[in-house]
């Protein structure tokens, strides 16, 4: 699977809001790492580790926001690396511009990094 496919599979399985598919994307050892957890989970320093941890933090932000969407505006590989940039949709909510970069190695993400873009 290429690097943009795997990119492509990640929006649609987080749009889907279905943990199984986005976490079948994923190494089992994968980091995540987010100013949003930073902000919600200040005990994480922003960092998560491995699928369960994943798991708690995706169900959790679905469940409290049911109309979360993302609307990919660009999608770009180098050498190992996906840099993403996409709207971020909740209702009730100002659509915020986020800009992510997903490392891949052997087809599974390793790490994530996000960036909230402010406007």
């Amino acid at each position: 699977m290429s690097l943009k496919q795997i990119a492509t599979n990640w929006f649609a399985a987080f749009n889907k809001q279905n943990v199984d598919d986005l976490l079948s994307l994923y190494d089992d050892n994968a980091e995540h790492f987010s100013p949003r957890l930073l902000k919600n989970h200040p005990e994480t320093k922003g960092l998560i580790k491995g699928k369960s941890a994943m798991r708690e933090w995706w169900q959790g932000a679905f469940d409290k926001m049911p109309s979360l969407r993302y609307h990919p505006i660009e999608i770009r590989e180098e050498n190992d690396i996906v840099f993403l940039e996409y709207k971020r949709m909740v209702y009730g909510e100002e659509d915020q511009i986020v800009k992510e970069y997903l490392q891949i190695r052997n087809g599974k993400i390793v790490f994530l990094e996000s960036a909230m873009i402010k406007h």
